[in-house]
Parts: C-alpha cells; structure tokens; sequence
C-alpha cells in the first residue's frame, strides 16, 4: 500500500508539510464529496497549502503516500480510484 501518516495524532503544520508534499508527483486533496488533483511544480506552494491544511493550520487527516502521490482526506471515490 503506502506509508500512513496520521496526521490526526502526528501535528504537521505547514512547514513540515510542505516539505513532504512539494516532492510528490500529484496530490489528490479530497473534501466532502469532491476532489482535485494538484502538481507541486505546477500549482505552487500557496494554492495546495490552502487546500490541504485544516482549521487548525495542519495537515489534514488523513494524508496517504502512495509511490509519488499523496491522498489528503477522505473521500470513498477517490479512494477506490487510488485502491
């Protein structure tokens, strides 16, 4: 599968979240019922960063790394797309 990174009891603010995420081929972020997909190289720091951190200004839960992607939040479709 992938590395799990629990987000919900491991905080990674933005820093440290961008660190991961700018290193990733595509992140898909999910929220409800919808998702995106985003490229570091192409979307830029500040328009993922909005996406992907929560309220608190951490890392949404839950983050999978899946080879060079990540999955940000939860949403069955996309997850079945992934799976």
């Amino acid at each position: 599968m992938g590395e799990v990174v629990d987000a919900g009891k491991e905080r990674i603010g933005e820093e440290q979240g961008w660190a991961m995420l700018q290193k990733a081929q595509k992140i898909w972020i999910a929220k409800g019922k919808a998702f995106v997909a985003f490229a570091p190289d192409q979307d830029g720091r500040e328009t993922i960063m909005a996406k992907a951190l929560g309220p608190t200004g951490n890392l949404r839960a839950p983050t999978l790394k899946i080879g060079d992607e990540y999955l940000i939040g939860f949403n069955p479709e996309l997850y079945d797309q992934q799976f």
